[in-house]
């Protein structure tokens, strides 16, 4: 399927304003919810895997490269999803896991992890060298962070077999898992993009991979895009259309566009009309799936004896105070306020603890719970009103699960209709 997006980059030289966005999460439920909507769809489903969720130690999530393929194939038999429509990608991969050990050893997993994705079957590989290991300077030059992008990718090419992968390089994006500050962020110059192409080009052709330069479809910039804990920075194209003009330039080539979650339906358009054709999106998604358990539970609450519910909201909360590694250097402010972040912040560092096996515990009885007792049409109109409408027209089951995967795809809504426009 990487031929998929070989194409979509070669047609936009020839007009065309197709994109194609990317799933970039590990929750069952995202990834089911994402095949669901995406049956009839045009093109792949791109499902993507970050270097700290998914590598060769397990990552956050306790996954290789090959479980979470696995994992993604079984949702898709169970959801009727067609395996040959999914195009798995790797985001983020380079030494950012083990920036805590010296270059040579971070390099050295690193290697090992881009091997062990294009192994598994992952085609769209996203190269991303950009970060200081502990005995790099800082910032990390330019010209080194191309020529480790080189070496990864003569990783990859070397257990390839034949297989056409597709490269994606740049780094001007937040690191894995979101940006520890508020945003403050410029949308990417000209000249910077040409730099980094410029340099990334001279690395992979002393590295003797000139025939897989030509399968570098994008460079990662920022369009002017970008979330914090309250806000949401808009794309506004006149900012962007001196970056956006030059794509005119190099032919065959498009950006990569991340932390898209929660534009305005428009916005996403736009970002696909100028050329910023691969559009990823990941925690806006389980801040949909956290919202629907969160407005399900407000209904437990209403509608089990206290005794048998599930207290998810507390159960969460006392999960992510156990254990604060995933939020607390996110989120300052007074413990008021970080109890509020800790919930209710778009950056959604919530996710982290969905696969906890007290939280999983939680959502697993509040499922149970109103699976038995039912949900009062009433209530439902009253928290979640959307899917409400979708019951009450007799095109979505009043069910538990069957509401938060509504939720979810709705969230995703935007993206197929941007990228099919």
């Amino acid at each position: 399927m990487s031929h998929y997006l070989l194409e979509l980059a070669q047609k936009r030289s020839v007009g065309s304003q197709r994109g194609i966005y990317s799933v970039c999460s590990a929750h069952p439920w995202v990834l089911e919810a994402a095949m669901r909507r995406h049956l009839s769809a045009a093109g792949p489903l791109l499902i993507e895997a970050t270097c700290n969720q998914v590598n060769q130690f397990g990552g956050y999530t306790g996954m290789k490269p090959g479980d979470f393929r696995k994992l993604v194939h079984e949702i898709a038999a169970e959801a009727g999803f067609p395996e040959n429509r999914i195009l798995l990608g790797g985001d983020h991969l380079g030494p950012f896991p083990w920036q805590h050990l010296n270059a040579t050893d971070a390099m050295t997993n690193a290697l090992e992890m881009v091997r062990l994705f294009v192994r598994e079957g992952y085609t769209k590989i996203h190269l991303d060298a950009s970060m200081a290991c502990v005995d790099d300077p800082h910032p990390l030059p330019d010209d080194v962070i191309a020529q480790r992008a080189a070496a990864l990718c003569a990783a990859a090419e070397e257990v390839a077999q034949g297989t056409p992968l597709v490269y994606i390089i740049g780094t001007e994006v937040p690191t894995p898992g979101g940006a520890a500050e508020e945003m403050e962020l410029a949308v990417t110059s000209p000249e910077a993009a040409e730099q980094a192409l410029a340099l990334h080009r001279q690395a992979f052709t002393q590295a003797g991979l000139d025939e897989a330069w030509q399968r570098v479809i994008a460079l990662v910039v920022q369009p002017g895009v970008e979330f914090g804990h309250d806000g949401v920075e808009d794309y506004e194209p006149e900012k962007a259309k001196p970056l956006s003009a030059m794509l005119a330039h190099h032919l065959g080539l498009i950006f990569e566009a991340h932390s898209t979650d929660y534009q305005r339906p428009e916005a996403l358009s736009e970002l696909v009309r100028d050329g910023f054709a691969i559009l990823k999106v990941g925690p806006g998604l389980t801040y949909a799936m956290r919202q629907a358990l969160y407005a399900l539970a407000t209904i437990e609450q209403e509608t089990v004896p206290p005794a048998e519910q599930s207290h998810l909201r507390e159960r969460m909360e006392a999960v992510m105070l156990q254990h604060p590694a995933q939020w607390k250097k996110y989120y300052s402010g007074t413990p008021e306020e970080q109890r509020r972040l800790r919930v209710h912040s778009y950056s959604d560092r919530i996710r982290y603890y969905w696969n906890d096996s007290e939280a999983g515990a939680a959502v697993e009885k509040l499922v149970s719970n109103l699976k038995a007792q039912g949900i009062p049409e009433t209530m439902l109109s009253d928290y979640l009103p959307l899917q409400y409408g979708k019951v009450r027209a007799g095109t979505l089951s009043n069910q538990p699960l069957a509401l938060i995967l509504d939720a979810i795809g709705g969230a995703l809504d935007p993206y197929i209709a941007a990228c099919e426009a």
